[in-house]
């Protein structure tokens, strides 16, 4: 299966179905089954986004380390001006990702939460487990 590895509290965003967009330097042209996966390594409480972002979450207690939820990756979307201005008039969007042009947007859609997560430990780019 296909994996992306995401931080915290993003991997927990995409799979609270709160973030349907992953933004990237790079694009891609897999299109299919995605699963999320929530990287080992913790980012600093002390970054106000971060806590504002956890604060949409239902649930944080986090599962680091582990593939969290699944999803179909539909989309892959060269960011230009017209884009952007789109993405700002959805507040939470517009607050799970970094919109500039030139970035892309990975359009996620069917997000599903796994009953079971997977303990792995992630990798960089989509990866396979």
């Amino acid at each position: 299966m296909k994996v992306l590895s995401l931080l915290e509290p993003w991997a927990s965003l995409v799979k609270e179905k709160i973030k349907c967009v992953e933004t990237r330097s790079w694009k891609t042209k897999y299109r299919g089954e995605l699963y999320i996966h929530a990287s080992k390594r913790k980012v600093t409480k002390k970054d106000a986004r971060v806590n504002n972002l956890v604060d949409l979450l239902e649930n944080n207690e986090f599962k680091y380390g582990h593939i969290i939820a699944k999803c179909n990756l539909v989309d892959c979307i060269y960011m230009d001006d017209e884009y952007i201005n789109t993405i700002q008039k959805k507040k939470f969007e517009s607050m799970c990702g970094r919109y500039t042009i030139g970035r892309y947007a990975w359009i996620l859609d069917d997000i599903e939460i796994l009953e079971n997560p997977i303990e792995t430990k992630g990798q960089l780019g989509i990866w396979n487990y």
